[in-house]
């Protein structure tokens, strides 16, 4: 597709990097609009201002005092403030959306009044655009916390003017965070015309809450999701988390990006947090990390045994109950070393510092979300494990393999698009994936894992084919470009506003 023309696009996100991050949402706002802002296009992000994101220590700058939000029948002022992400071509300012009463506090999400937090962004953002003069082509919408802007440009801004003329892109993460809530959130979004929206083939209950990111769905002109694979696995009931009635009935607008990295953040030849830093050229460098890592955990400094990472949310869908299921056997029969670091359920945390009592040569863990930490674990380990019982796309299985470290992984969404199994009759693939969600499935693709690292001239090769795999954002952000100019053709050709929802209430 030829898209000859640069564009205004407006790119909101509840977190972006290096401000505010909760995952993988956070890395794919500070990565994707540089990018695209490299290719030339105008592309602006939004996010709130929260107490931690700190004026001076991010050098924000004021921009605009005071915005005036329509919030139910009152008005709320909202102050901007700039700053900017990247350098070069690919610098992009980021406006911070500011309200004492909103976001004047150090978490980002889990308060009662979520729902009217977001609302207040998203339409803060809006409303920014008009006091800057500044007309979106595409507003790209992420998460439930932005969903009901394709909502509101078929409904409240159906016959504004100034936003005639822009389409919507809505990006859905994961499925399983939708933003449910109660009639009263219509009210404040100032929706309450449409009512709860009726869909004949969802689960009942459905159809009697707010569901933001099915209102995303809904009135969005083009949907996307962050791989190709889940981009099928969410149209079936299986992976569609109640939702896939609605994703099949707009299929035809529904695409899969796989997501890409940062590697101006992520690199191994220039990253300050490693023991040694390497390359593809210069891989007899990487073991000093392994060494180095082991001397600072406490774990005895040995090349021959394999070295499992584990960075994660330590929660069932990371396939935490698959590990806990085979981790007695891998330590005592493989003789592996693991090194863990995350925060999840208490179940986990107990049953980790278990293990490390009980396998202090083995096991170490770290309860936290450290940076220095996460990236040493990539440039150390030999096996990187990740398997997820469902995962949309997948960022730490892309980060280590561009560190030289093996994944072995479920094969689903993103997972399944990036890691190819092994195969010692061809020597193909570059990594270790299993089908089936189930313990056995995953010991046996541990097994083969530590068998292939005995053989440590093919295991270079692993290592190698790892490293040599492109996912930076580049490729990425000229697909999502091309859905920028096909939200627009949607848009333009459309020129309706409801029928798609008056589609629906006919099927009902």
């Amino acid at each position: 597709m030829t898209n000859p023309q640069p564009l205004n696009i407006l790119y909101l996100s509840a977190e972006v990097v290096p401000f505010a991050k909760t995952g993988g949402l956070a890395d794919v706002a500070g990565a994707l609009p540089k990018a695209i802002r490299a290719l030339g296009h105008d592309i602006r992000v939004v996010m709130p201002r929260y107490g931690r994101v700190e004026v001076a220590k991010f050098g924000l700058q004021p921009l605009l005092d005071a915005v005036v939000v329509p919030m139910d029948e009152r008005t709320e002022p909202a102050a901007i403030w700039q700053g900017s992400i990247g350098a070069g071509a690919g610098q992009t300012p980021v406006y911070f959306v500011d309200s004492g009463r909103y976001f004047d506090r150090q978490g980002i999400y889990m308060y009662p009044d979520d729902a009217e937090r977001f609302i207040f962004f998203a339409r803060a953002a809006l409303e920014t655009c008009r006091a800057l003069d500044w007309r979106p082509d595409v507003i790209h919408c992420n998460e439930w916390h932005t969903a009901l802007i394709p909502n509101w440009l078929k409904t409240v801004y159906r016959d504004d003017p100034f936003f005639a003329g822009t389409a919507t892109l809505y990006t859905a993460h994961n499925l399983e965070y939708q933003g449910i809530f109660g009639y009263r959130i219509l009210e404040i979004a100032g929706l309450t015309d449409l009512g709860f929206i009726a869909h004949p083939d969802v689960a009942p209950d459905l159809n009697e809450v707010v569901d933001m990111m099915a209102r995303g769905l809904l009135f969005a002109d083009i949907i996307n999701t962050v791989s190709e694979t889940y981009a099928r696995e969410i149209l079936t009931p299986e992976f569609g988390q109640r939702l896939d009635p609605i994703l099949r009935d707009r299929r035809d607008r529904l695409f899969g990006i796989l997501n890409g990295i940062d590697t101006e953040l992520y690199n191994p030849a220039t990253d300050p947090h490693v023991e040694a830093q390497f390359d593809l050229n210069s891989l007899e460098r990487r073991p000093a990390n392994k060494a180095a890592l082991q001397a600072e955990v406490g774990l005895p400094v040995r090349a021959d045994v394999p070295l499992i990472g584990v960075v994660s949310r330590l929660i069932d869908q990371k396939g935490l109950d698959l590990i806990a299921a085979i981790v007695d056997p891998l330590l005592r029969q493989l003789g592996c070393q693991l090194v863990v670091m995350g925060t999840g359920e208490a179940r986990y945390h107990d049953l980790l510092n278990a293990l490390a009592t009980r396998y202090g040569d083995q096991v170490k863990v770290f309860l936290t979300f450290n940076r220095r930490l996460e990236q040493r674990i990539y440039a150390s380990a030999d096996v990187f494990l990740m398997p997820s019982r469902f995962e949309p796309c997948g960022l730490n299985q892309m980060v280590a393999m561009h560190y030289g470290c093996v994944p072995v992984v479920h094969a689903v969404g993103g997972l399944a698009d990036t890691v190819t199994d092994f195969s010692p009759e061809t020597g193909g693939g570059n990594g270790f994936s299993f089908a089936q969600y189930d313990a056995m499935a995953l010991y046996t693709a541990l097994v083969r894992a530590v068998e292939t690292y005995r053989h440590r001239d093919v295991w270079r090769q692993l290592v190698r084919r790892c490293m040599s795999a492109d996912f930076s954002w580049t490729r990425s952000a000229e697909k999502y470009v091309d859905l920028y100019f096909r939200a627009l053709a949607v848009k333009r050709q459309a020129a309706r506003s409801l029928d798609d929802y008056a589609v629906l209430k006919r099927k009902a």
